[in-house]
């Protein structure tokens, strides 16, 4: 049987962008970061994340029904490296702005998408998530901000 690390090794092998899950919960803002985040369909237009069961971010969003997606851009590494650390203040400082149903996203994001979840289905140590995006728009044509093997690369044209 194939090793966990083994697997994560494996896996840090393909190149993914990232981005940002937002939502604002009764308790003020709400995000993670996520690099397990694909399209699924065009029509109707759907998108899909995983996210891990030991989360501690993910159970607020998921009780709103609803979150933005931020594309990120090359320039967001420490926004991204701050939504990826427990406890942090995720939302002082930059200049954040909110989707048209009233989700946080950071101003110079690449683009957005406002998405109402579907379904969610189980899936080993996180949950599938597929969502409807209702809204969205391209903000920045910055580059992309990449993830390969475990760290941030840049992309060269």
């Amino acid at each position: 049987m194939l090793s966990q690390s083994s697997f994560r090794t494996i896996l840090g092998r393909f190149t993914t962008g990232v981005v940002l899950v937002t939502t604002t919960t009764p308790n003020g803002p709400v995000g993670m970061a996520v690099n397990s985040f694909t399209s699924v369909s065009l029509e109707p237009p759907l998108i899909a994340l995983c996210a891990a069961l030991t989360s501690t971010t993910w159970p607020s969003i998921r009780e709103t029904g609803g979150f933005a997606v931020s594309i990120l851009g090359e320039q967001h590494e420490d926004l991204c490296r701050v939504f990826s650390t427990r406890g942090a203040d995720r939302f002082s400082g930059g200049d954040w702005t909110s989707s048209r149903d009233g989700h946080p996203i950071p101003a110079d994001a690449l683009g957005w998408l406002d998405c109402r979840i579907s379904t969610i289905h189980p899936a080993g140590d996180h949950e599938l998530v597929i969502a409807t995006a209702a809204d969205g728009a391209v903000a920045d044509a910055a580059g992309p901000l990449v993830f390969h093997g475990g760290r941030f690369r840049e992309l060269i044209a």
